[in-house]
Order: structure tokens, then C-alpha cells, then sequence
């Protein structure tokens, strides 16, 4: 009997080594980022793989086996402990930190009295202590790991339950089967050897549970469609490997003597490395695949899965996501399992160019990458290409003539799929030759047109958004020009009468001095007009700040002075929360238009005066004046004036630049007894350190 449970608990221990190695394998190859949880993961079934084979080779007590049992049990509260810290939005108290580090220190100690037991062999009192201590030990380890258990499973969000939950349940049967026997051997001073034995199948059964959970965990970014039956045959094949490496091992038992235990470990994990070699192999993986969907679906696609890979495929956002067009190439790869692909497009002259290449830096496109006929004939018949039957001058009713030469040549191109939309060719995606090679049928087909269609529209789409975009930066720039054109023509105006006057006043030196000070001016805005049509120029206007009224409006009548008449009959101390170079601008607008409305001779009047909260700077003309039904439908729209040679555009932006200040701009009018135009401006609450100075000084 006792010689039965040996070979029980030599083949579980052997078989749960191997399938918990060929789990480390797998999570690790899925590892496509820097992970914890998975990382962590790993170093923990790695750990438990090391401990089972341990004692397949070593036996149950000892002490490699007893040291091996502490790294797996470290390496799982490793993992719990990184799942803990890695989820969201719940806080943890303390307490069950110290647990964890409680726990630590229990399988430290645990370490230590291990190492104890075999230097106390030759002392029974101490060598049995040291076993009763170790014992002890473990079954506090094992309580302590179910509440922790417990606790993770309890504190996760219920809609996130489901994806640990296997993993939670395979952790509470391996410490609970660990605690049944570590009590049992307490109650009754002996170590059970059925239990023993048993160690080693039970964990054999829950590997596969852990596939599972792994399989159903989200966040590790796995899905559910028909690869749950290809990985279901893949364990029932891994199942069969093994019965099978479990029959020859014991028949390697009757043959080979004393070094029977030598020559099955080997054989078992010889024969699971080699598999392991195998089965990670994308070519191996893609021709299972292939076997799977011809022998065992009616279907070769699962096409709702196909449908959300496209779609999460084409639609993926986010800065680390690969440029649009290189998506729509992977996108159609994807389907037929094709490993590269480059997307073709017509250009403004209707000639296929290179758009974009996927995992195919080889392949060499020509500048003009197709013939006359190859555009006409995509978009009249929509024929997907499959290159093996053109070289092989078996492709039916195709015009070998339409298909680029290059195209031809290359003996990786595998198929070129149109994407037509409304009879339109909106580009070709050629895709390389699959690791598995094959033929086209009936269903690769219909996949690759329909699939090739909403290509098309998304392609469609996104030129007409970029042509969309390029029309509303030309809108942009009409826009700015306009308001730059009616600049310009204030600024023509002024240089106007400037030249006038000093037909009058140029031999007086203080004209003369004030009109280099004026043509300077009038150069500066020019060239900051300039600027603003400049597509490069990115400047925003300040933001409004505290400004002296008086100073600002004292500066502009000095710069007017020389064109008209400016007076003013009271101009306030007051400090209004504005940008200066706006309110300038709004001004400047204003006064334009009365010295326009105004006759010859007839002074402009600027004041500024206080309302309520607010600063009220009024312009005031006494020239031909407006209807109200001319300022209520027409001042302030764009493109409608009064004035001969007028643009229309003054008003409007004037009023516009008011706003963006959070103030107002308020006209009075009427015809034949000229016009007031009153900017209203917020009074400032606060001031800045200069303008305090100012007011003290003032």
C-alpha cells in the first residue's frame, strides 16, 4: 500500500509539475507589457511548478521539498498582495497589510525552523520541536492565507467578482487541502500518507481551473469565441500527451530497475519541454487552427469575434495606438491570418501610391504603382485577387493586364483586397503570403468583400473629414482676411488724410515730428497684420488687466491729432480691466468711422466717464447719422455698410472684441444729427503694483 501512494504521489506531483510549467510558459509568452499582476502571476506558478517536481523527485519531507512548499506559498501571497494594490477605487485598511506582512514573517520563520530540523537530527527533543514549531507554522500560514482569501474576494466590486473568482476559489482549495493536512497530522502526531500522496492530483486538477481563470480574467485581455473549444482540444491533447508519457513512464518503471524514479522524472519533463518548444510556435498554432476550423465548424469564421476584432481594430484610440491607415491594413491581415500588408490609394492625379505599410518593409512599390486599366477594373468587377491562381494562369475572367507587374513578381504577395465604396475605388490592401499557406474559399472571400467595403467607407470618411478640415482652415483664413482687409483700409484711410494734411503742414518741424511718430505707428500695425494672416502664428490675446483710461485714450487722440479734430469735454481717472491693444482696436474702428461720417472741419468728441461698475468710453460724431432700422438689421452684420467703398466688417468687430473683454458696445444714432458709439468696460476691482503706484502718485 505504502508503495502505491509513493507512485501516486511521485506521478501527481510529476504531472502537476509539468502542467503548472506549461501555465508558466503560457502566461508568459502573453505577457505583451510591463504587467505586475501577471508578472507576478508567473513568479508564482513558476514557484509552484518548482515545488511539485521537487517532491516528485525528492519525496514529500524533504527539506528542498519543505523549502520549495515555502517559495510557492510566497510567491501566491506575492500575487494577491500585487491584485490588492493594483485595483481601483478601494481603499484598504491597514489591518489587512498586517496581515500580509504578518504572513511574511510566518514563512520566514517557517524557512528558518526548516533548515533547523536536519542540524536537531541527532537530538530527538530538539529535532521534534523544530518539527512542531514548522507545523505550527504552517497551519497559522494557511488560516492566515484563507482570510486573506476571503478578504480579496469580499472588497472586489461585484461586476469584477466573476474574474477572480476561480483564481480565489483555486487558492482556498490549495490552502485549505494544505490545512486539513497540517491538522490532521497535528491531531494525530503522524503525517498522513494518503493525504501526502493526494497533494500532488489534487493540484494537477486545479492547473487547469487556473487556465481557465487566466482564460475569463479581463483585465489579462483574453476573449471568449470558438478559441474556447481551441483550447479546450488543445488540453484534451495535452490531457492525451500525458496519459500517454504516465503509461510509457511506467513501463520505463518495470524496465529500468533502480533507476526507474531517474529515468521517469526525465522522460516526463524531457518530453514536456519538447512540447512546450512546439506548441508556443506561431506556425504550429496557425496550422492547428486551420485543421480546427476545417475538421470541427461548419463555418471557418466566427464572425462575431471577427467583427469586434475589426472594429477594435480599426477604432482603437489613444496616443499609443498605430496611425489610421496601418490599422486598416492589420485590420484585413488579421482575418486571414496574413502576417504583413500595405494599403494602396489614388492619388490627386487617379494613380495608386503607397499609403502605408504593416509588418512589409521588403516589398518594393514602384512610384507608379499600377497600369491604366487597374483602377476601371477594381471598380468594375470588385474581384479579389489571389496570386497563386494569376502566376498559375488559372484566374478566370481576371485582365492579367490590370495587374501591376511588381504585384506579380513578388512571391509573397498572397491576395489583393479592393475596397470599393459606391463604385468608387477608395484603395487596395495587398496582403502577404500566411505562415500557413492555403487557398482562398467561398467564405475568405465574402469576409474579405464585406469587410473590404466598410474599409472603403471608413476610408471615405476620413478623406471627406479631411477635406472638411481643410475647408474650415480656409474659412479661418477668409475670415481673418477680412477683418485684416478692413484694418488695412482704416490704415490706407489714415495715410490718406495724413498726406493731405502735410500737403498744408509740412514745413512746421512739430508736424513733421508727429508724422514720422504717426507713419511709424502705422508701420507697426501693418506689420502686426501680417502676423495675424500668418497660419503660423499662434499668438492669443491678453487677457484683461487693469488699464488707466485716461493714459490710454490721452495716447490715442495723439496719434489721431494729425488726422482730425479730436476733443474731449471729460475723460475720467479711472482704471478699467481690459486689454489695452483691443481696446486700441475697438477705438480705432470707431474713430475711423465718425472721421468718415464727419465733415471737414468738424471735431470728434472722446470722453470717459464712469457708470454704475463700469467705464463708458463714448466716441461721438455730429455727422450724417443712422436709421434705427439701419442699426437694429445691419451695423453690427459682417458685409453690410453704409459707406461707399465700406467693407462692413468694422462694427462687427468691434462689437466681437468688446465681448471677448466682457464688455459691450452700445450705439445711438439718428439721421441727419450724426451718432454716439459708447464702449462699455468692467471698472477694475483690483489693481496691479504699477498702477497703485500711479494712483498714489496721482
Amino acid at each position: 500500500m505504502q508503495a502505491v501512494l509513493g507512485q501516486i504521489s511521485i506521478f501527481g506531483h510529476g504531472i502537476a509539475a509539468a502542467l503548472f510549467a506549461a501555465l508558466t510558459i503560457w502566461q508568459f509568452q502573453r505577457k505583451t507589457e510591463q504587467n505586475n499582476t501577471q508578472l507576478s502571476l508567473v513568479v508564482a506558478l513558476s514557484l509552484t511548478s518548482f515545488w511539485a517536481l521537487s517532491i516528485a523527485v525528492e519525496g514529500a519531507f524533504s527539506p528542498i521539498s519543505n523549502f520549495s512548499e515555502t517559495l510557492r506559498n510566497l510567491g501566491w501571497l506575492i500575487f494577491m498582495f500585487v491584485l490588492l494594490r493594483t485595483g481601483e477605487g478601494r481603499h484598504q485598511p491597514s489591518t489587512v497589510n498586517i496581515i500580509y506582512f504578518a504572513l511574511l514573517l510566518v514563512l520566514v520563520g517557517q524557512a528558518v525552523v526548516d533548515s533547523l530540523i536536519p542540524i536537531f537530527a541527532g537530538s530527538p527533543r530538539l529535532g521534534g520541536m523544530a518539527a512542531y514549531t514548522s507545523l505550527v507554522l504552517r497551519m497559522l500560514f494557511a488560516v492566515g492565507a484563507l482570510v486573506l482569501v476571503h478578504n480579496l474576494y469580499s472588497i472586489s466590486a461585484p461586476e469584477t467578482r466573476w474574474g477572480i473568482r476561480l483564481p480565489m476559489a483555486s487558492l482556498a482549495a490549495i490552502w485549505t487541502y494544505d490545512l486539513n493536512l497540517f491538522t490532521i497530522t497535528y491531531l494525530t502526531q503522524q503525517f498522513s500518507l494518503e493525504l501526502t500522496a493526494m497533494r500532488g492530483p489534487a493540484m494537477a486538477v486545479i492547473a487547469p481551473i487556473l487556465a481557465l481563470a487566466s482564460v475569463r480574467n479581463t483585465d489579462w485581455k483574453w476573449k471568449l469565441s470558438r478559441s474556447v473549444a481551441f483550447r479546450s482540444l488543445s488540453l484534451v491533447a495535452i490531457g492525451s500527451y500525458l496519459l500517454m508519457m504516465v503509461v510509457i513512464a511506467t513501463a520505463l518503471e518495470i524496465i529500468g530497475g533502480d533507476y526507474a524514479r531517474l529515468a521517469q522524472i526525465s522522460f516526463l519533463f524531457g518530453t514536456s519541454v519538447a512540447a512546450l518548444l512546439l506548441l508556443p510556435s506561431g506556425k504550429f498554432r496557425a496550422w492547428f487552427k486551420v485543421k480546427l476550423a476545417k475538421n470541427f465548424f461548419q463555418h471557418r469564421y466566427d464572425y462575431r469575434a471577427e467583427w469586434i476584432r475589426f472594429t477594435d481594430t480599426i477604432g482603437r484610440p489613444g496616443e499609443d495606438s498605430a496611425p489610421f491607415h496601418e490599422r486598416v491594413v492589420k485590420a484585413l491581415a488579421d482575418i486571414t491570418d496574413s502576417p504583413a500588408g500595405i494599403l494602396l490609394m489614388p492619388d490627386d492625379a487617379g494613380r495608386l501610391t503607397l499609403q502605408s505599410r504593416w509588418n512589409w518593409p521588403t516589398i518594393h512599390v514602384p512610384a507608379r504603382a499600377c497600369t491604366s486599366r487597374t483602377i476601371n477594373f477594381f471598380e468594375e468587377t470588385g474581384h479579389i485577387i489571389e496570386f497563386d491562381a494569376l502566376r498559375a494562369d488559372d484566374s478566370g475572367q481576371i485582365d492579367p493586364a490590370a495587374i501591376p507587374e511588381w504585384m506579380i513578381n513578388d512571391p509573397q504577395t498572397w491576395a489583393a483586397v479592393p475596397l470599393v465604396h459606391f463604385d468608387r475605388l477608395a484603395g487596395i490592401v495587398l496582403l502577404a503570403r500566411p505562415r500557413v499557406n492555403r487557398t482562398l474559399d467561398w467564405e475568405d472571400l465574402d469576409m474579405l468583400r464585406v469587410v473590404g467595403r466598410q474599409v472603403a467607407s471608413y476610408l471615405a470618411e476620413a478623406r471627406s473629414q479631411e477635406s472638411l478640415s481643410e475647408a474650415q482652415r480656409f474659412d479661418e483664413f477668409n475670415r481673418r482676411m477680412a477683418f485684416i482687409m478692413h484694418d488695412i483700409k482704416n490704415l490706407v484711410s489714415q495715410l490718406s488724410l495724413l498726406a493731405r494734411n502735410a500737403q498744408r503742414h509740412a514745413d512746421n518741424p512739430e508736424f513733421q515730428t508727429d508724422m514720422i511718430a504717426t507713419l511709424q505707428d502705422s508701420a507697426d500695425k501693418m506689420n502686426g497684420l501680417l502676423e495675424r494672416l500668418s497660419q503660423h502664428n499662434k499668438a492669443k490675446p491678453e487677457e484683461p488687466k487693469p488699464v488707466k483710461v485716461a493714459a490710454l485714450l490721452q495716447s490715442i487722440i495723439e496719434k489721431k491729432r494729425l488726422l482730425h479734430a479730436i476733443e474731449s469735454t471729460q475723460i475720467d481717472d479711472l482704471t478699467a480691466m481690459a486689454d489695452p491693444t483691443r481696446v486700441d482696436q475697438i477705438l480705432g474702428h470707431l474713430i475711423q468711422n465718425a472721421i468718415d461720417a464727419s465733415p471737414d472741419g468738424q471735431a470728434i468728441l472722446l470722453n470717459a466717464r464712469r457708470r454704475d461698475l463700469s467705464v463708458a468710453i463714448e466716441v461721438l460724431d455730429r455727422g450724417e447719422g443712422m436709421s434705427s432700422e439701419f442699426i437694429r438689421s445691419q451695423l453690427f452684420k459682417p458685409f453690410s455698410s453704409s459707406k461707399d467703398g465700406g467693407f462692413g466688417i468694422g462694427a462687427y468687430e468691434a462689437r466681437s472684441l468688446a465681448l471677448a473683454m466682457n464688455g459691450r458696445l452700445e450705439v445711438e444714432s439718428k439721421e441727419g444729427a450724426g451718432s454716439r458709439f459708447t464702449l462699455i468696460l468692467p471698472l477694475a476691482s483690483t489693481l496691479t503694483e504699477d498702477n497703485l503706484e500711479d494712483e498714489r502718485a496721482a
